[in-house]
């Protein structure tokens, strides 16, 4: 398909006339999503990289339907880690006009367990009005907004564009960083839109003011240098695994606060989630207490969060009766805003070393950090995103913060101060980004892709 070159004579599209054209562009928009969902692009180091190539190249292809300059590229860090396949097309902007640079990433999170889902991971099914599989929501879909805003405006668009789609944001984006130095003339922008985040519910959109930051480690606890017979030596010696969980029940208090000295919290929210609604939302079994104190919203956004989200040890189908002499967990630390990711690191690091059990020998193995981020989407771009967003949905913008973490966010106000920085939602809470199931309102993704294209025809 040929790009559609911008023509200034035609009179701006109404709300009502962008309306009809992305509806019109919708079947197209919903098989693109359904197709890129079939590539499992896992950024994952024990995943094929190739498939990551593949998606990017997919992604490229999809663009050059509307961009003029489409290209992959890389970038290689000071210690000559290279970047996975990113995409970055562009289209300039005419004289005064502002540049939107409109993020998104095609790299995904690792299935998980095929039992455990409804229908398998990479074949993209709908049901219920939802599109699920590993991706759709985090974040093809956010492709696809982008993607199907700049089809409905066509030649009425009248912005500088830049579409950057990432290629490991799943894997903390560990050069994300240098990649907006060694490329900083193409992603130089007014205004970013990172479609990447949640909305406060389906049919209520939501722009994200608050990012918790988030370090990683494994933490190895080894009390032998050779396995032994249980019952040979069993009392005296505790196996590794036990020591290990003994290690990371110190992590949290009794009310289930994490227990870490040298952590910190930001301020509480102004609004609260609803306690039935949060249960629903998450699939919390009945019974089950909720951790921490203060009010929801503040456990989820300002406080630190720590999970243990993997454990090396033998598994149950191979058990023998031996005592193992070392087993490791991997450890994922959000951190507050306000927190230095790496001062969180250090105090994580320090609490491990200082609680080791029965004298143990406990290594930390230090991984990534991302930092946290806050800032008032209120700008005169961000005003106008506000009413376009509003008029979309039909309903105000509702300010959130998010748990989770997008330490790019940091990463682009370092490189380009001057920007405005929007965090948009193409998620709503039943989407389960990575986890099993997970899916898109498609609806919400349709309104998405609707108000992006308000935004970028009033801009111009």
């Amino acid at each position: 398909m040929a790009v559609t070159t911008p023509d200034a004579s035609r009179p701006a599209p109404s709300a009502d006339d962008l309306r009809a054209r992305v509806r019109r562009e919708w079947p197209r928009a919903r098989a693109d999503l359904a197709d890129l969902v079939r590539i499992p692009g896992v950024s994952n180091p024990a995943f094929d990289p190739a498939e990551v190539r593949r998606s990017a190249e997919a992604v490229a292809d999809l663009l050059r339907e509307v961009l003029p300059d489409v290209t992959i590229r890389t970038a290689t860090r000071a210690d000559g880690l290279e970047s996975r396949p990113a995409v970055v097309g562009r289209a300039p902007a005419p004289d005064g006009a502002p540049t939107v640079l409109l993020y998104a990433h095609h790299d995904v999170q690792p299935p998980g367990a095929d039992d455990a889902w409804r229908t398998p991971p990479f074949e993209p099914t709908e049901r219920d009005g939802r599109l699920y599989g590993r991706g759709a929501a985090d974040d093809k879909a956010g492709i696809v907004a982008h993607l199907t805003a700049l089809r409905a405006l066509g030649a009425d668009r009248r912005v500088g564009v830049t579409v950057f789609v990432e290629g490991e944001e799943e894997v903390g984006s560990p050069t994300f960083l240098d990649f907006l130095r060694e490329h900083r003339d193409v992603l130089a922008a007014d205004l970013v839109v990172l479609a990447d985040s949640v909305n406060w519910k389906v049919g209520v959109p939501a722009f994200t003011t608050s990012l918790r930051g988030l370090v990683d480690c494994v933490v190895e606890v080894a009390v032998l240098d050779h396995a032994l017979h249980s019952g040979m030596y069993g009392g005296p010696v505790l196996d590794a695994l036990t020591l290990l969980v003994r290690l990371l029940a110190t992590l949290h208090d009794d009310a289930g606060d994490v227990a870490v000295a040298g952590l910190v919290s930001a301020p509480p929210p102004a609004v609260d989630y609803d306690e039935a609604d949060f249960r629903a939302d998450a699939g919390l079994l009945p019974g089950t207490a909720l951790a921490g104190t203060g009010s929801i919203t503040e456990r989820l956004w300002t406080k630190p969060a720590l999970s243990v989200i993997g454990i090396d040890a033998t598994s149950v189908a191979h058990a023998s009766n031996t005592l193992a002499p070392s087993a490791r967990a991997k450890i994922s630390l959000r951190v507050a805003p306000g927190q230095d990711p790496a001062e969180a690191l250090a105090a994580l690091r320090a609490h491990l070393e200082a609680h080791a059990p029965f004298g143990a020998r406990v290594t930390v193995t230090d991984g990534e950090l991302g930092r946290p981020w806050a800032g008032a989407a209120d700008s005169p771009l961000a005003r106008v995103a506000r009413e376009a967003y509003a008029e979309a949905w039909g309903t105000d913008v509702v300010d959130v913060g998010l748990g989770g973490s997008i330490p790019l966010v940091a990463d682009l106000l370092e490189v380009f101060p001057e920007a405005t920085v929007l965090v948009t939602g193409v998620e709503d809470p039943d989407s389960r980004a990575h986890s099993e199931n997970e899916s898109v309102h498609l609806g919400e993704l349709e309104r998405a892709a609707l108000a992006e294209a308000l935004l970028l025809a009033r801009l111009g």
